[in-house]
């Protein structure tokens, strides 16, 4: 009885040792996630307005001066 008690008590603490650190993984993903979903947003921005936000066009020369 007393060498089941130690496998049970090692069992759950190596899940929650896992399961820590699993969770751990995922959190530390969560802040390119949000950078992520801001770029994506403010891409469908410019998507949608893309007037507003033409770039600048380089390939042209400038005027000649007469």
């Amino acid at each position: 009885m007393d060498g089941t008690a130690i496998i049970v008590i090692l069992a759950i603490a190596g899940v929650a040792s896992v399961l820590l650190f699993a969770v751990k993984g995922l959190l530390d993903q969560v802040p390119d996630v949000i950078d992520s979903a801001g770029r994506a947003r403010d891409a469908w921005d410019r998507f949608k307005k893309p007037g507003a936000t033409a770039p600048p066009q380089q390939d042209q020369e400038p005027p000649a001066a007469a």
